[in-house]
């Protein structure tokens, strides 16, 4: 009787006029859509995530060459990176929007061209919840199945995370490095958002931005408990001048993330909630 009722309200749906949308990306301009978009391009892996967290993956037609989680999207078009996608590969797929980050390079060329762009660029916590309701109203899923529930269940695991840990962890004072350079991610960032709620202190402070790219002696003199490296390339700290002599170094307190699970602490999406859980575990487990 349940399948019956579900199939029933289904072919109703379809039979449903489609009605148009409007939304406001990140650069602030208005993009309007005569119905929800069905063939999607995303060049951003955390907006490719976002789309396959509201069970909307099959609208996916093309993706950027990181754009590799659920496992469903390897098989699809790729068309480059996500900064300078190939625009030839993009036109070709034929889609009815084109999802990128704001700091991409393609906007301007893809409009030229007809192809409508949303651009969206989450940095926080609070611009992951508005993204996902965003990609939510873009999808034409309401609120209350999609992107609100995605947030309750994705803030109750960060919130799980946090009550794992002792109450010795939670005097860790922690450096997070998001890539070589350095470029650490500081209190303003996602990541250091997530560190807050775990409770431990991050020695990048809010001041000097989201991802500021630092001077090694700046850690050094900081002297932090613990270091985390998400650098999906890095399977070694890089030999920084002094570092030495850091506590973390000196006691080994550093944990260096692979390529899978760098992929998840790295990427402002729905799997923060797993992120949490990674950075938690590595606080418990180095100083616990």
């Amino acid at each position: 009787m349940k399948t019956f009722a579900a199939l029933l309200f289904a072919c109703c749906t379809a039979l449903l006029p489609a009605h148009a949308l409007q939304i406001t990306d990140d650069r602030g301009v208005s993009v309007s859509f005569a119905q929800s978009p069905q063939r999607i391009v995303s060049v951003l892996p955390s907006l490719t995530e976002g789309v396959c967290a509201l069970d909307q993956c099959q609208r996916l037609v093309g993706v950027d060459r990181y754009s590799n989680y659920p496992a469903s999207v390897r098989s699809l078009p790729v068309v480059g990176g996500g900064i300078d996608p190939n625009i030839e590969a993009i036109v070709a797929l034929k889609p009815d929007v084109v999802l990128l980050a704001v700091s991409s390079r393609a906007s301007e060329r893809l409009e030229a061209l007809g192809i409508k762009v949303l651009a969206l660029e989450p940095k926080n916590h609070a611009d992951v919840r508005r993204v996902l309701k965003k990609l939510g109203a873009l999808l034409d899923i309401p609120d209350a199945v999609g992107a609100d529930r995605l947030w309750r269940i994705i803030d109750a695991s960060v919130e799980a995370a946090a009550q794992s840990l002792s109450p010795k962890a939670k005097n860790t004072r922690v450096y997070f490095e998001v890539s070589r350079g350095p470029y650490a991610a500081g209190e303003s960032s996602f990541i250091g958002e997530t560190l807050r709620r775990l409770g431990v202190k991050n020695i990048i402070p809010a001041a000097l931005g989201p991802f500021p790219r630092i001077n090694p002696e700046f850690v050094v003199r900081a002297n932090p408990d613990l270091i985390m490296v998400g650098n999906r390339s890095m399977q070694a700290m890089a030999a920084y001048p002094g570092w030495s002599s850091i506590k973390a170094v000196k006691e080994q307190r550093i944990c260096v993330y692979g390529v899978d699970e760098s992929d998840v602490v790295v990427r402002p999406g729905p799997r923060m909630a797993e992120a949490a859980r990674i950075m938690a575990k590595c606080i418990a487990d180095k100083a616990g």
